[in-house]
């Protein structure tokens, strides 16, 4: 579950530290005060796409924390697939930083994620219902969804998924054989000119390597020739010099050998000079070699740059490296065996695409009936959310309906309503209101709160088209779904209703401020008598006796 919370420099929120328990955590405030703010910060840090928009004017950056403990086993599990550990304690640090020029740095404890990274994370222990999901029930492309979640079928379902990607692949395999006879000659030959031309370079790796270094040694072959002939004249014995430099260490060597038993240091002089005098004779053995073989052959220089010529133009063409154009020859060998073997191969993959079709509709069908079943113990649990949450006339209604294999199966899955008795089923997005979009999203949402592993639920904007006896029925669901008997998850929920927020366990007041012309925003949690004062403030607009009374009462109800 989401513990703490720290925001700076978010919109109008210079710096914020917030606390969050189990059960059902409410925040509340005046509009504008800066709840939603408090959501996107927490969206951010989850990872979810956001802009520079959000660092607050006249900041270099916005920060924002987040700790979770507690994090269940199994989203462990699927955490470590990501290369994500949690600590000893089973809980994570997450921080998100954004910078006003657009940059910005995640990291999961000390270690420096990708936001892609840190949203797979945020969506293994978060679920945010909001709008966006309101949406999602009014696109019935994504109903097929909900349905699985609550289906105890996945292995069927991925079961389909890799018979309907084995089809696929076939499929595809095939009709790139499938062309006209007239673009397949032109294929034949583009692809014999290309195998050819990598063919008869006969390229090995480190190739170009070593005649850039040839190509080097031929350019500078003047500097070269000239500066070993100086080394040598240098080192050996010339017309103009007596001694060469050896001989002259050797009689320097001989001098102090007749003096090394009268004086030590003498001695020591020697063996170093030695010691000299072998590494000089063998650098002038060398250097007298290098000269003697020292050669320039101009028909030589032409073949190397040749070479490098041929090597280039083929990389242009064909890949980077030595490596790449290799590759890529031994693919035109493929290519062109498949097509010489075409008739044969088309004959081998329709076999194979036949049978592969029958496995996957096999699949599908299994698949489809998994969902039928699932779909009538989601309408019965749906029913009754939807009762509980005062809309005991709206019946939902999964029509499953054949349609063309996709990789999601053999059929259209929709949710329908039937808002008064007597009425046929339409689609929801034809007929439901704001209010109703909202209950009807939480029934779903209790339905799957058993079966998801995801700890924390948050809901902004549930309270959307409700008021009197239907928001507190909805109050009373999330305080039912943070307290489940089978699975007890964390809700937290931004709220406008007393209804709501008297049924919340922990209450977090967000309040908006004037400083020297700056805005600020603040976070206080609630005891019992700011509770109190809140609700009061929530139901009249302003702190009444008869206000309070009647916050009083809801505290009592909710408890």
């Amino acid at each position: 579950m989401l513990k703490k919370m720290n925001i700076e420099n978010v919109a109008v929120i210079e710096r914020a530290e917030l606390e969050f328990d189990s059960g059902f955590n409410v925040l509340t405030g005046e509009t504008g005060a800066g709840k939603s703010i408090i959501i996107d910060a927490l969206g951010a840090v989850l990872g979810e796409r956001t802009t520079r928009d959000i660092v607050r004017a006249g900041e270099n950056n916005a920060n924002i924390s987040a700790l979770f403990e507690q994090i269940s086993s199994s989203t462990v599990s699927q955490l470590e697939t990501l290369g994500i550990s949690v600590d000893e304690n089973n809980s994570l640090f997450l921080q998100r930083t954004i910078s006003a020029d657009g940059k910005g740095s995640c990291y999961v404890g000390t270690k420096p994620v990708t936001v892609s990274i840190l949203r797979e994370i945020g969506r293994l222990l978060v679920n945010t219902h909001g709008q966006h999901e309101n949406q999602n029930l009014l696109n019935p492309d994504k109903h097929v969804e909900y349905l699985d979640r609550l289906g105890n079928y996945l292995q069927i379902r991925d079961t389909y998924q890799a018979r309907y990607h084995e089809y696929c692949a076939i499929h595809k395999e095939l009709k790139k054989l499938q062309v006209n006879e007239e673009e397949l000659e032109r294929k034949v030959d583009l692809l014999s000119f290309q195998l050819q031309e990598i063919e008869e370079a006969n390229i090995t790796v480190g190739e170009e390597e070593k005649l850039k270094e040839k190509a080097l040694f031929f350019k500078n072959s003047e500097s070269i020739s000239d500066a070993l002939k100086k080394s040598s004249h240098a080192l050996s014995a010339c017309d103009d010099q007596t001694e060469s430099v050896s001989q002259r260490i050797q009689t320097a060597v001989n001098a102090l050998n007749t003096i090394s038993d009268k004086y030590p240091q003498a001695k020591e002089l020697k063996e170093k000079l030695y010691t000299v005098l072998a590494e000089f004779d063998e650098c002038e053995d060398k250097v007298t070699n290098l000269v003697q073989t020292l050669s320039f052959d101009e028909s030589e220089r032409e073949l190397v740059e040749e070479r490098l010529s041929t090597i280039h133009r083929l990389m242009n063409k064909y890949g980077q490296t030595e490596e790449e154009i290799i590759n890529f020859g031994q693919q035109c060998r493929k290519d062109l065996d498949l097509i010489e073997h075409s008739d044969e191969r088309r004959q081998e993959l329709e076999n194979k695409l036949e049978a592969a079709q029958d496995v996957m509709v096999e699949a599908a069908n299994a698949l489809t009936q998994a969902r039928k079943k699932a779909a009538k113990e989601f309408v019965e649990k749906v029913g009754n959310e939807l009762t509980f949450l005062n809309m005991p006339r709206v019946k939902l209604d999964v029509q499953i309906t054949k349609a063309p294999l996709t990789v999601m199966g053999a059929e259209k899955v929709e949710f329908c309503i039937s808002a008064n008795p007597g009425e046929p089923s339409r689609s929801i997005a034809k007929i439901a209101s704001g209010g109703e979009l909202s209950r009807i999203m939480l029934a779903i949402k209790a339905v799957l709160a058993d079966v998801d592993d995801i700890d924390t639920l948050i809901f902004d904007e549930i309270d959307n088209g409700i008021s009197g006896q239907a928001a507190q029925k909805v109050g009373t669901k999330l305080r039912q779904i943070a307290l489940s008997q089978i699975a007890s998850r964390q809700i937290l929920c931004v709220t406008h209703l007393a209804q709501i927020a008297s049924q919340a366990h922990h209450h977090l007041l967000i309040e908006k401020k004037v400083v020297n012309d700056r805005t600020y925003t603040s976070v206080t949690p609630l005891d019992e008598m700011g509770r109190r004062r809140e609700l009061a403030r929530i139901i009249s607009g302003e702190v009444t006796s008869s206000a309070l009374d009647a916050a009083d009462e809801m505290l009592s109800r909710s408890r």
